[in-house]
C-alpha cells in the first residue's frame, strides 16, 4: 500500500460538516412526510444548504488537507536557490514551493512546538511527519529541516534567495509578528522575494464557520502592509 500526505488537520476541517448534514437531511425528509410547519421545513432546508455547501468549500475550495498550488506564478520566477520556508509545519508551504520550482532546495524551518502540537496534534517527533510527507512527495532530497524560531532565526545575514511563509506569522502576537518579519527581512538576500500568505476571513470562510478560522481578524490589510513596510520590505503584489 502507498503512502500519502499527512498534513494533520483535524477531521473537522474537511468533514465536520457532515455531522450537520446527515441528521438536517434526516429530519428535513421527515418533515416533508409528515407535513411539519413551514418555518420548521424551511428551518431544516437552510441547514442542509449551509452545511452541504460548506463541506464543498472546506473540501475542495479551502481543502487544507490536499496539496496545494503555488498562488502566484511570479513567486520566484528564476526558481533557482535556496528557499526558506518560515513556519514550515508539516510541509504543505515546503512541498509546494519544491514541486513549483524543481531547481531550487528549500529549507523548512518551525519551532515544532506548543502552536504545532495545537494545530497539528502532540507528536513525538514532528519532525519526522515533516519529513515523511517531503518523502511522499518526491521532493525530500532537496529540502532541510531545522528546529529554530521564526523571532530569533539561526541564519546569517542574506542567506536566503526567497522565503515563503503560509499561516504561520500570523498566528504571532502583535510583539511577535514584527520580530518574524525583521528577521526575515535581514536573512534574505538583497533583491530576495518574500511569499507572505496569511488567513483571510473571507466569503468562503465566514460562510463555513464564521469567524472560527480568523487568525486575529482585526488585522486587515492595511496593518499588514505597515508591519511590512517597517520591517523594509517593498510591496509587490
Amino acid at each position: 500500500m502507498s503512502e500519502s500526505l499527512d498534513f494533520g488537520y483535524p477531521w473537522w476541517l474537511s468533514y465536520g460538516h457532515l455531522t450537520v448534514l446527515l441528521p438536517a437531511l434526516a429530519l428535513l425528509a421527515v418533515a416533508l412526510r409528515r407535513g411539519w410547519r413551514r418555518w420548521v421545513v424551511a428551518l431544516l432546508a437552510a441547514g442542509v444548504i449551509w452545511s452541504a455547501g460548506s463541506f464543498l468549500i472546506m473540501r475542495f475550495v479551502i481543502n487544507v488537507n490536499g496539496e496545494p498550488m503555488l498562488p502566484t506564478a511570479r513567486f520566484f520566477e528564476r526558481g533557482t536557490g535556496r528557499v526558506l520556508d518560515l513556519g514550515a509545519g508539516t510541509g504543505r508551504s515546503t512541498i509546494m514551493v519544491l514541486k513549483a520550482r524543481p531547481q531550487a532546495t528549500v529549507v523548512a524551518s518551525d519551532l515544532f512546538g506548543e502552536s504545532f502540537d495545537h494545530h497539528f496534534g502532540h507528536r513525538d517527533s514532528p519532525q519526522e511527519q515533516l519529513m515523511s510527507n517531503l518523502k511522499v512527495a518526491g521532493v525530500a532530497e532537496r529540502a532541510t529541516i531545522v528546529t529554530a524560531d521564526m523571532r530569533k532565526l539561526p541564519f546569517e545575514p542574506g542567506t536566503f534567495d526567497a522565503i515563503v511563509s503560509a499561516y504561520a506569522v500570523d498566528h504571532l502576537g502583535r510583539q511577535g509578528i514584527p520580530q518574524a518579519l525583521s528577521e526575515a527581512a535581514r536573512v534574505l538576500k538583497p533583491n530576495g522575494e518574500m511569499l507572505l500568505m496569511l488567513v483571510e476571513n473571507d466569503a468562503w470562510a465566514r460562510f463555513a464557520f464564521g469567524p472560527a478560522l480568523s487568525h486575529g481578524a482585526t488585522r486587515g490589510a492595511d496593518w499588514w502592509k505597515g508591519r511590512l513596510a517597517e520591517a523594509d520590505f517593498e510591496r509587490r503584489r
